[in-house]
């Protein structure tokens, strides 16, 4: 009965299947393989609490059985339970002492659960029960060997580390391996001429690799410009400035623009460029003889209007003056046109920057990168059918469902959420929903890969591999992607919270607070698609070769059942749906406190940091007493920036007080305000209505401004639209 069911569940009967499995158990309550059928069912539907309580059940009625203490132990690294993982490889250990695979194991266990010294005494212990030395040509005794290197340095031995690989390992079969180890252990000991040797024969090996090069950066104390102080940074500076400019590299800013954080280096490279600049059209207009027009004063031009689109320098007017007088000089130029279209995009002029860039691809339609950012600029002007069809020039033609099928199997994640997100600001709720569940999606997906992995590394002694895995899955939900998308999303669902819709199809609000009616148009337009869609797989598939092999069952690809989201926008618990975009990421206090306090060191100034220090002590404090003891101990001892007992909203007022004539600060101000409960919704709106009044105040404050009335449903949003229009009428989200 439980074999049958084991069946069942592989042909999709899931829910017969454990039915069947239950009737197995109430027949033998005693039987090993009931209990552990029964652990496969529930591991299956990804209920892994379960199936271990399944498991540890199935081990109390046959203690020796190696098949259902892996299949505990696999679930219990899954579930990161480093302690009952170790206890389940200390177990197997025991059962099967004579086989290399299992000590690896137990060593990993302790590796992964924070005590490296431990997981090399494990395999100190195993090398001394050989009896011969393992071939040189054994590649799972190099994998290992290898490993317990790395365990020796992860406890800042690097001293100890690099003689074990100058001894143990220098003759392994991973030479690579060796050679990153003793470049990266010199540095670590400060031993800079013999890091700097070591680095170069890396180079020479790979030309490639980037990090090597940082490596050599950091053994040769960095490059001339970054340490080089006044009259010697300028006499550098020119010398590598007139080398770049007059062979007309593009990268010259780039490679430069981190110096801007000195303001006297800025002003020295400004005044250098601009020197050569002039210099350079001068010789130009003696000289009778024909030069390249992207060197000399024509790269000049184009640092110069980087220069001044940069936020540290910005002056857009004269940006816009240098690159048109560069296009006059190049009008076919990529580059040129690119810059130009970034310029438009920090004015605020999106129509134009889209515009621009779409005249930057079409100057080389086989450049993947300028392709991409052509869609980009169209997405960000919430142009999303154009957006889509510029990608499908670079997407397989043949592929069911057109481009963005494509992009899904290729996991895009960055033209899924910036479509997300153009399709949210355009009202169009469902398929702004459908992109977000589609990132989540990929990433579940990244998450639930890693289940074959625990048992696949010690098979292949893939070991040092695995371990990196494991640590990157552990940060995953961290991905800068990931958090955009959620919180995007639970956005939108608080939207359909605060305002469900009358047709349940378009939860959220229009752009610009549209009513039901574009709402009603969108949904009935993605009901035409879909049904276009249908259609269309449905000739393809009418049209294919009956004389061609038919796909494997395997091979079938799954139909979206909801590929336009309508189901999605249909749900009447909506903020139960955005839950399941905070669980991964949800009340974890001590890695907020983390980067507040990592922001608190860059720049405490910053309004945004202060909102973050209000809301942080506002939200954790009442929660306090609910936390474990050293949860709460660490936050209490490590969270100097405002005192427990402190009254938050004096320290707000305060901090307005100080800073009247920030429209930045007031903002995060006034948002903070709200936060606390300080100030009425009236008086806060006022406040922010004023903003666009105010000489500082620029496009992007203003912009930041205006959704935060609109996220309060205030009734003064379409006033500050209409003044911030008339203010900045370039600025396209005011048009």
């Amino acid at each position: 009965m439980a074999m049958k069911a084991l069946i069942m569940n592989a042909q999709g009967k899931t829910d017969e299947a454990f039915g069947l499995a239950k009737e197995a158990l109430t027949v033998d309550m005693k039987s090993h393989i009931c209990w552990h059928v029964y652990g496969l069912l529930y591991r299956s539907i990804k209920n892994f609490e379960e199936a271990i309580k399944a498991y540890k059940f199935a081990l109390k009625l046959d203690p020796d059985n190696n098949q259902i203490q892996r299949d505990l132990a696999i679930l219990q690294i899954q579930m990161r339970d480093y302690q009952g993982h170790i206890q389940s490889r200390f177990t197997m250990l025991q059962a099967r002492p004579k086989f290399r695979q299992v000590w690896t194991a137990l060593a990993v266990a302790h590796h992964l659960a924070g005590d490296p010294a431990e997981a090399e005494r494990v395999l100190t212990t195993y090398e001394e029960t050989l009896k011969a030395t393992p071939s040189r040509q054994d590649f799972e005794n190099s994998e290992a060997v290898m490993y317990k290197n790395t365990l020796i340095a992860e406890q800042g031995d690097y001293s100890r580390a690099l003689e074990h690989l100058e001894t143990a390992v220098k003759h392994n079969l991973d030479r690579l391996g060796y050679l990153e180890g003793r470049a990266e252990y010199l540095a670590k000991l400060e031993r800079n001429e013999e890091a700097a040797t070591a680095y170069r024969t890396l180079i020479e090996r790979n030309p490639e690799h980037p990090e090597y090069y940082e490596g050599l950066i950091d053994a040769a104390k960095r490059l001339p410009l970054d340490f080089l102080e006044g009259n010697g940074f300028a006499d550098a500076a020119r010398a590598y400035l007139t080398f770049m400019l007059d062979k007309g590299i593009p990268s010259t800013f780039a490679n430069l623009k981190h110096l801007y954080s000195d303001s006297s280096k800025k002003d020295t490279l400004l005044k250098l460029v601009s020197e050569y600049t002039e210099a350079a059209a001068k010789d130009e207009a003696k000289s009778e003889e024909k030069k390249d027009e992207s060197k000399g004063e024509t790269a000049g031009l184009y640092y110069l209007a980087q220069h001044y689109n940069y936020h540290l320098s910005r002056d857009l007017t004269k940006a816009l003056e240098y690159i048109d007088r560069a296009i006059e000089r190049i009008p076919d130029s990529v580059d040129f046109h690119m810059t130009k279209a970034r310029i438009y995009k920090h004015t605020g002029d999106l129509v134009k920057a889209a515009e621009v860039m779409d005249k930057a691809r079409s100057l080389d339609t086989k450049d993947r990168y300028i392709n991409t950012k052509a869609a980009k600029y169209q997405l960000r002007n919430d142009e999303n059918e154009k957006a889509l069809k510029t990608m499908g020039m670079f997407t397989r033609a043949d592929t069911p469902g057109g481009p963005i099928s494509d992009l899904l199997d290729m996991q895009c994640m960055w033209f899924l959420t910036e479509d997300g997100e153009a399709f949210a600001r355009r009202g169009e709720t469902a398929m702004a929903l459908k992109r977000f569940h589609q990132i989540f999606n990929i990433f579940e997906v990244w998450h639930d890969d890693q289940f074959d992995f625990h048992s696949f590394y010690l098979r292949k002694g893939q070991v040092r591999a695995y371990v990196d895995m494991i640590r990157w899955e552990d940060r995953v939900y961290e991905h800068p992607f990931y958090t955009r998308a959620a919180l995007d999303a639970v956005e939108v669902y608080l939207k359909m919270h605060d305002k469900p819709s009358a047709n349940g199809i378009n939860g959220g609000d229009g752009a610009d607070g549209d009513g039901d009616s574009e709402r009603k148009k969108a949904a009935r337009k993605a009901r035409k698609e879909q049904q276009r869609l249908e259609r269309e797989i449905a000739e393809q598939a009418a049209k294919r070769d009956p004389n061609k092999a038919k796909p494997a069952a395997g091979d079938t690809k799954k139909v979206d059942e909801d590929p336009h989201g309508l189901k999605l926008a249909a749900t009447t618990e909506p903020l139960k749906e955005a839950t399941k975009f905070l669980a991964p990421s949800c009340k974890k206090y001590l890695l907020a406190l983390q980067c507040l306090n990592s922001a608190i060191a860059l720049d405490q100034s910053n309004p945004k940091v202060h909102e973050r220090i209000v809301e942080f002590r506002h939200v954790v404090k009442p929660e306090l007493a609910t936390l474990p003891a050293k949860v709460a101990e660490v936050i209490k001892s490590s969270y100097p920036a405002i005192e427990e007992a402190a009254d938050l909203a004096k320290v707000n007022g305060e901090f307005l007080a100080g800073n009247k004539g920030s429209p930045a600060h007031i903002l995060s101000g006034v948002r903070t305000q709200k936060v606390l409960g300080s100030a009425d919704k009236a008086a806060c709106e006022k406040q922010l209505l004023d903003l666009v009044k105010m000489d500082a105040t620029t496009p992007d404050i203003a912009e930041e401004a205006l959704e935060t009335l609109k996220a309060w449903k205030s009734g003064e949003a379409t006033a500050f639209k209409k003044a911030a229009a008339a203010k900045w009428p370039q600025v396209s989200r005011f048009a």
